[in-house]
């Protein structure tokens, strides 16, 4: 018996009853989204569209409207081309259907991407209100690693790997964990 939030568990284990790997990449994309927009996966008192976060930012993200639900405390810090690839992160982890679903190494390499990105934005003046930190400060250490002994790639994970690797804007940098807020919500 799982125990937790249904608000994080994978739609699949509901149909099965086993949860797998890719069960904790889309909690982990629940949590993605709560980050990004600084509000819980569930909020009762909200229109009927805006009740469930995974909804809504999915929603959001496929009309091209995410970046007005961005947490206004960091939505001017924000390049278009790292919320956009964060997005597609974010809606890559909450895929229905968990073999659709990047690996959580293919995770960890979208966030460094993305960060790279919001770092280069900033390094040529656009998107950075004066804040820094960018979208997300996240503890990220070596770029791009193939995944662990056992873990399989998917076609979905490939095709991550290739958009990135093939990006003259991915570059080999070190970068440290900055908690902006530790207060949270």
């Amino acid at each position: 018996m799982v125990k937790g939030s249904f608000e994080y568990l994978d739609p699949e284990y509901y149909k099965r009853q086993q949860l797998t790997e890719k069960s904790d990449v889309y909690s982990f994309g629940v949590v993605l989204f709560e980050v990004l927009c600084a509000r819980p996966a569930i909020i009762l008192d909200l229109p009927e569209d805006q009740v469930n976060l995974v909804e809504w930012a999915r929603h959001c993200y496929k009309n091209g409207t995410l970046d007005q639900i961005v947490d206004p405390n960091i939505r001017e810090e924000n390049a278009p081309e790292c919320l956009k690839k964060f997005g597609e992160l974010g809606d890559s982890c909450l895929r229905e259907n968990g073999f659709k679903r990047p690996g959580i190494n293919n995770v960890l390499w979208g966030l460094e991407f993305s960060l790279q990105l919001q770092e280069e934005a900033e390094m040529k003046g656009q998107g950075d209100g004066g804040g820094g930190g960018g979208l997300l400060p996240v503890a990220l250490a070596s770029p791009l690693t193939p995944p662990l002994h056992g873990e399989s790639m998917t076609d979905n994970d490939e095709n991550v790997l290739r958009s990135m690797t093939n990006s003259d804007k991915l570059k080999n940098m070190t970068l440290f964990s900055e908690i902006m807020n530790p207060m949270g919500r």
